[in-house]
């Protein structure tokens, strides 16, 4: 008979997908395992004439069928698998191993070292206690099965040639064992593969993430020092203004109100610092719509940095509600700064609607083009194609605020070599009123 199921496990102590992966990888096994047990019951049953007390063995049948189905049940309400749920699953294993070995010879039954499959499993997928644990359980197991079993009553045809059935069912086991430990192997590696490149991306995420803070508290820091300066600027320049010397001369007055327009803007910067450094509290997230937030954000980038060469082209469609969120426009701020520093004539800015409720802004230039290397390299600092100290941030920055935000940003040359298309995709639901 085929030995016993393949263990319910994942990773021990593991939340990552891959103990999800590793669990669903082995409850198919199971069943697999399962279907062979009840063919080569039955063709022993039935096809040699070798007597088994077939209630019982298919009763075992039937407690392993039930645990797949709880292990099913398990992995829609939980990801997280701990190693003691994943050692009790290999024991009930062990023990439904043993039971179908005690009804059908015990240690005599070629298929006892299915036993070894078990370890193995478990030394995979179990802390180092746990895998002692399961080697006495499974040689406790082995030593019982020599002197308590049920002794197979064999047609007189097979009395004679009992050393070559054995060794028939030897080889039975062999390829079993052999086919589920390739199986089982394979996809094992390939969900570690896959567990240890989400983990790289993880420890790339924190580093940036680091590195954002760190440019946080340098802004903070630095939005702290500038701004009694340039209170003192302001009200310099609102005094220069009232004197006479000024006054009645337009060229003075104009130049001064030009200043005064520019410390205002300074100071507008650095409130805004602090208010994303939670250091203000004179702002906060307000109700508003997709549209209304869009149009705002690029009406003021185009009145702040006088840009005129801006096409805005709005396709989003039935407008939804959402709330504002400063950061977000300095996210966009930063994209648009980037598109009008290689393409000073004219930028293309286009808002959408994309599909699972996908917000999407492409902002599109006419310069030169991401090089190769910056296409790779998107969303990394310091990735500028100007090669000049402390450049290549807006990207970064754009694309962590996207990160957070449940979404992507995405980069890619203009098919006519005429500029490039930076595509900044937003879930809406993050963006909702409610959250």
């Amino acid at each position: 008979m085929i030995g016993g199921p393949l263990p319910k496990s994942a990773l021990p102590k593991s939340n990552l997908p891959a103990g999800r992966d590793n669990m669903v990888l082995l409850v198919q096994l199971r069943w697999l395992a399962v279907a062979g047990q009840l063919a080569t019951i039955l063709l022993t049953h039935f096809a040699l004439g070798i007597d088994l007390p077939l209630s019982a063995m298919m009763g075992v049948l039937a407690a392993l069928v039930l645990l797949n189905f709880v292990s099913g049940a398990r992995l829609k309400r939980s990801v997280a698998i701990i190693n003691a749920e994943l050692f009790g699953a290999l024991l009930l294993d062990v023990a439904a191993l043993s039971a179908q070995l005690y009804f059908s010879g015990g240690a005599t039954n070629p298929f006892v070292s299915l036993f070894l499959l078990q370890v193995v499993l478990g030394s995979i997928l179990l802390d180092r206690w746990s895998i002692w644990l399961l080697v006495l359980a499974t040689n406790i197991a082995f030593g019982l099965l020599t002197v308590l079993h049920r002794p197979i009553s064999l047609p007189p045809g097979f009395s004679n040639d009992l050393f070559g059935l054995h060794i028939q069912g030897m080889w039975v086991n062999f390829a079993l064992a052999a086919v589920l430990l390739v199986m089982f192997v394979t996809r094992i590696n390939g969900n570690l593969r896959a567990q240890d490149a989400r983990l790289a991306e993880i420890r790339r995420q924190a580093a940036e993430e680091d590195h954002i803070v760190r440019i946080g508290m340098l802004a903070s820091g630095a939005a702290h020092e500038l701004g009694t300066p340039l209170s003192s600027l302001s009200v310099i320049l609102g005094d220069w203004r009232h004197m006479s010397t000024i006054a009645h001369d337009p060229d003075l007055s104009r130049e001064v109100a030009e200043m005064q327009a520019e410390v205002q803007r300074c100071k507008a910067i650095v409130t805004s610092i602090l208010v994303a450094s939670g250091d203000a509290r004179g702002e906060r997230s307000a109700a508003t719509t997709v549209r209304q937030l869009f149009d705002r954000i690029v009406a003021d980038w185009i009145a702040a940095r006088d840009f005129g060469g801006v096409q805005y082209d709005d396709r989003f469609g039935p407008d939804v509600p959402i709330a504002s969120d400063i950061v977000l426009q300095q996210a966009i701020f930063n994209l648009l700064d980037n598109a009008a520093e290689v393409s000073p004539d004219r930028i293309d800015i286009v808002l959408t609607r994309g599909e699972d409720d996908m917000l999407m802004l492409s902002v599109i230039d006419n310069g030169g083009g991401f090089a190769p290397e910056q296409l790779d390299e998107l969303g990394k600092p310091y990735n500028s194609s100007t090669g000049q100290p402390g450049r290549g941030l807006g990207l970064f920055l754009a694309g962590n605020v996207a990160r957070k935000l449940g979404g992507s940003l995405s980069a890619h040359n203009l098919a006519d070599g005429g500029g490039a298309e930076v595509t900044l995709r937003l879930q809406l639901s993050t963006l909702s009123l409610a959250r």
